[in-house]
């Protein structure tokens, strides 16, 4: 059965189902089933759910942060909207059983990262070394501006 997994997971994902929902029904294709796995996809999930999370929040503090840095540039209002997508993505993406898994400091430090040295051959305006959002501001819903 590990053979399949690591061969064609499409496959082996459609006959694992299968064999789940027959298991469900009362049949005996327990020993059929590749337990370890199964077990292992179903926790991949809720990791991937919260990776999705994490790159949303990174992306809407990067754009936060280009804005606070060069707050005079042209490209304010796509810095805006790019974060707001963001945010919007990651609060619809979101469960309340990632809040204690999610690193803000970590967060802030992969946005950090993807702040350029300069934009428009302006350097940036200081910007703090401490995350200035929680996660609860991250996720609560921005208004469009008029």
């Amino acid at each position: 059965m590990s053979d399949l997994y690591e061969d064609d997971i499409a496959l082996w994902s459609e006959q694992q189902g299968d064999l789940l929902r027959r298991l469900a029904r009362g049949e005996k294709v327990n020993e059929q089933i590749d337990w370890e796995n199964v077990a292992e996809e179903i926790e991949s999930v809720g990791r991937n759910e919260r990776h999705a999370v994490e790159s949303h929040l990174i992306q809407a503090m990067a754009h936060a942060l280009k804005a606070r840095a060069w707050p005079q540039s042209n490209a304010l209002s796509h810095w805006d909207a790019e974060m707001r997508a963001a945010r919007g993505d990651a609060r619809r993406h979101f469960s309340p059983s990632m809040r204690q898994l999610i690193d803000m400091p970590d967060i802030y430090n992969a946005a950090l990262d993807r702040v350029p040295e300069e934009i428009d051959g302006q350097p940036p305006q200081p910007l703090s070394v401490v995350c200035p959002l929680s996660l609860d501001e991250l996720l609560a819903p921005v208004k469009r501006p008029r």
